[in-house]
């Protein structure tokens, strides 16, 4: 497979297309069969790019910038944790029972709860019409 940058002459966009080969692109382009899919036009032309090479330091930069992407991801989902702490009342493995209790019984709470609960009673929870959120949470090394 062979990717080309192609410009349209006629309403001059840029656009890339993938070939079987170099001589499928030329073939193709005897045949008239290349078009421009903004205008029509058969007045297409392979233009100039430069090629992309894998090298070590470009498997690095990616290697770097997903690390990067998963410590943000990390320290985000840090912060809302710590918010969650703060700002809810953690009832353990009774979320289920704690979530029904306010919800049939108006029973008020200062703060809203946290806890651990399966998929099956989140489901039941939500059949059930009560608002429950699935938060991913992960474990902090410090502690």
């Amino acid at each position: 497979m062979i990717k080309y940058n192609l410009l349209c002459k006629n309403c001059n966009l840029n656009f890339d297309s993938w070939f079987s080969s170099s001589k499928e692109y030329d073939k193709l382009k005897k045949k008239d069969l290349i078009n421009c899919h903004n205008c029509g036009s058969l007045n297409v032309e392979k233009n100039l790019m430069a090629p992309k090479l894998i090298t070590k330091t470009l498997i690095q930069k990616n290697e770097n910038k997903e690390l990067l992407k998963y410590q943000k991801i990390k320290k985000k989902i840090h912060e809302y944790q710590k918010f969650i702490k703060n700002n809810f009342e953690y009832v353990g493995e009774n979320f289920a029972y704690e979530a029904r209790s306010i919800h049939y019984n108006s029973k008020k709470r200062n703060k809203g709860i946290y806890g651990i609960a399966s998929k099956k009673d989140i489901s039941e929870l939500k059949d059930e019409g009560i608002d429950t959120q699935i938060i991913p949470w992960v474990k902090n090394e410090n502690n």
